[in-house]
């Protein structure tokens, strides 16, 4: 069954049409500015011109920078406040006339690393975090999903630890990969000591640069970068909308 995945974040709206049942894109990733400011009129518009791009006529997943509770936004962390309180899902399906089905974005891309990536068959804890315009977390118990865990949010150094280790951040400061990975080895740290995970997967579009940090990161967890790369939260936006719609737990 294909459905579209839509992946929104702070920065960028990306999407394609997904085959749910093995996680491979059908179609082009498609990728839209993410309209400053990010209002949900114009956050609307947006939605629907990548939907018209794809000619799609289907249901929807939508993974969206925001605690989601019930297709509402509660958080409005790296997108305009206008959102909290929001119902996503209503507002997109009102526009485009289909089904939508809207969680958050970290949830997302962890639901496609525990289905079709490096979490797949990994029991115990396991911690996908996301690392973009800030920081998304994902968190899985023997396979089970906790929601909208917002670890990017923990205190470090006085500061909102995303705005310490976010990809914006190592950006913002102009850090080389020696000063951010040490960086973002401290935030491991911190998350080990909280959750003895069994894994950390690292996910986001600074996921392909694994390879520029990785001899900083010194937990003792396993850290790995995510198989699915920048695509996961459109996989896994689209996997969420099938079961939905009764397609699988």
């Amino acid at each position: 069954m294909d459905i579209l995945g839509v992946d929104i974040g702070g920065t960028g709206l990306k999407g394609a049409i997904v085959d749910v049942r093995s996680g491979e894109l059908r179609s082009e990733r498609v990728r839209l500015e993410t309209p400053k400011p990010s209002t949900p009129e114009r956050m609307t518009e947006t939605f629907m011109e990548l939907v018209q791009h794809l000619d799609w006529t289907g249901p929807v997943g939508c993974g969206f920078p925001a605690i989601v509770r019930h297709g509402v936004a509660h958080s409005a962390s790296n997108i305009d406040k206008g959102w909290l309180g929001q119902n996503i899902e209503a507002l997109f399906s009102k526009a485009s006339g289909l089904h939508v089905a809207a969680l958050n974005d970290a949830d997302a891309a962890g639901y496609a690393e525990m289905d079709f990536g490096k979490g797949k068959g990994q029991m115990g804890t396991v911690l996908l975090i996301t690392i973009g315009s800030g920081i998304g977390t994902a968190l899985f118990v023997d396979g089970r999903e906790v929601p909208n865990t917002e670890f990017g949010h923990l205190i470090m150094h006085n500061m909102i630890a995303e705005h310490y280790v976010s990809n914006s951040a190592r950006k913002k400061l102009d850090l080389s990969w020696e000063k951010w990975g040490k960086r973002f080895n401290e935030y491991l740290h911190h998350l080990e000591r909280l959750l003895s995970p069994d894994m950390f997967i690292l996910g986001g579009g600074i996921s392909k640069d694994f390879d520029s940090y990785q001899k900083y990161l010194k937990v003792e967890t396993p850290v790995t970068p995510a198989k699915l790369l920048n695509n996961a939260g459109i996989v896994g936006a689209a996997g969420y909308a099938y079961r939905r719609l009764g397609g699988g737990a």
